[in-house]
């Protein structure tokens, strides 16, 4: 006798596994079986810096050959409250690390000596006045127009998808789990319905999710869903069929990826170490992401993931934000995730690795060039960061004219397209490049496919791509 889809979800467990995980199935999968060979030996790592990352306090101006600091300070107050960083303060990398546009001698912010040294060794790219135009000050649109590439829509292409998961869409099926992300759901870059993500917090308690009735009877209840996968995946309805996928998947997932968290443990415990003596959540995330990435580059069994996902958060500084001060809360922020991309890079460089990991680290956006009392309100552009030692390190882009006669009426800095020194690096321009130098997808593709041209005036639209930023080889 025929079974409905819903008794064939409840009865295979599947309906379960999307509670325990997340939204549900399709809004949010879970498991990962066979990887496609689009990407080849390389991964990719989003770092999603979340609450609105002050930009003019992380990249800032040092000298004035430009005049950029001296707008600087007239923004940014001295004293009490104050967020002005001394040009004596700032880290000043051994490499070149000036503004394109002004030639500004630029600076990190204190808090960012693992950003540094990661430049220093020209593994880190600066992408100044990243934005998009018509920008939204609110960070819930805000996220869904980064997480999906398409400013000009609510939500997304159609499907709410995003600009990782219309690649994954491309490329892989139901059976595959080519993305994990460490997190208790999708994140939004990852949202497609065509194959499986993988969310997960820490990978020691994943596990399928039997019922607790009997465990002496678990080996008995895997043999049954496994009967009742496979019989789904030959079935001749295609969501019958994509079902029985993921769950024989969810299935090898399950009983695979627990492993990689001993393997790490038993045989890289100095690095282990490391990433504890950081004691973020950063570092603990990054470190699960290595623990997947040390499996598969070693062959681990059922693990081929190479798109992941992490996120920090604690961004929205409009108060007690701090300058320089070791105390501030946004010295606190840009150390955790400073020295845990650091730490995170070293281990990767001992695995043997790093130049096959990129990372591309965001915020929703900026904050306001001038400071309130002792903080910063919502703004528009700011810098992303491209990582890895297959990247080309340096800055690209210009820095946003900080001018207070320049900026808008909320005293934020002006998207342009303009032919003009301050013109800005729309953020699908970092997207493309990394889809085209990165994931080897030709750029007709990507523009049919991933990410959508705006219309309308070519001043001030992203109505012309350039996917040749040149911080991917």
């Amino acid at each position: 006798m025929g079974i409905t889809r819903r008794q064939f979800i409840k009865r295979t467990g599947l309906a379960t596994a999307g509670t325990l995980m997340g939204p549900g199935l399709f809004g949010n999968p879970f498991v990962r079986q066979a990887l496609a060979e689009t990407i080849g030996d390389r991964y990719l790592v989003v770092f999603y810096l979340d609450g609105g990352n002050d930009g003019l306090n992380t990249v800032v101006p040092h000298d004035d050959v430009g005049s950029l600091r001296t707008a600087y300070e007239v923004a940014r107050n001295a004293g009490s409250g104050g967020l002005r960083i001394p040009p004596g303060d700032l880290l000043l990398p051994s490499l070149p690390f000036q503004d394109p546009n002004t030639n500004t001698q630029l600076g990190f912010h204190p808090g960012l000596g693992g950003f540094k040294e990661l430049y220093d060794r020209g593994w880190l790219a600066v992408v100044q006045g990243c934005g998009y135009p018509e920008h939204s000050l609110s960070h819930d649109s805000s996220t869904r127009i980064w997480e999906s590439g398409f400013p000009q829509g609510s939500g997304g292409l159609p499907g709410g998808t995003g600009w990782v998961g219309r690649h994954l869409a491309l490329e892989y099926t139901g059976k595959d789990i080519p993305a994990v992300n460490i997190a208790n759901s999708v994140a939004g870059e990852f949202k497609q319905s065509t194959t499986s993500v993988l969310a997960v917090r820490r990978l020691r308690r994943f596990g399928f999710p039997y019922d607790g009735y009997n465990p002496l009877d678990q080996a008995a209840k895997r043999a049954a869903f496994a009967a009742l996968y496979d019989a789904a995946s030959q079935g001749a309805e295609a969501t019958i069929s994509f079902l029985g996928d993921a769950g024989q998947a969810t299935l090898v997932s399950s009983e695979s990826y627990p492993a990689l968290h001993e393997t790490y443990e038993e045989e890289r415990p100095d690095w282990d170490e490391l990433y504890s003596e950081i004691d973020r959540g950063s570092a603990t995330d990054l470190r699960e992401v290595a623990k997947i990435i040390y499996g598969v580059a070693n062959g681990a069994p059922g693990v081929n993931a190479r798109f992941f996902r992490v996120r920090n958060g604690g961004y929205d500084t409009h108060a007690d934000q701090g300058g320089g001060e070791s105390n501030g809360h946004h010295y606190d922020l840009h150390t955790e995730v400073g020295d845990s991309l650091k730490v995170f890079y070293d281990d990767l460089d001992d695995m043997g690795v790093a130049g096959k990991v990129c990372t591309v680290v965001w915020s929703e956006f900026s904050r306001r060039i001038p400071q309130n009392s002792d903080g910063t309100d919502h703004g528009s552009q700011g810098p992303m960061f491209i990582i890895g030692a297959g990247v080309n390190g340096g800055v690209y882009g210009n820095h946003p004219n900080i001018d207070l006669l320049a900026l808008d009426d909320d005293g934020n800095t002006a998207y342009t397209q303009d032919a003009n020194p301050f013109r800005s690096i729309d953020f699908r321009d970092v997207y493309g490049t990394v889809f085209k130098h990165w994931l080897n997808m030709d750029q007709a593709t990507i523009l049919t496919s991933a990410l959508s041209l705006d219309v309308g005036d070519p001043t001030y639209y992203w109505t012309s791509a350039n996917f040749d930023l040149g911080f991917l080889p």
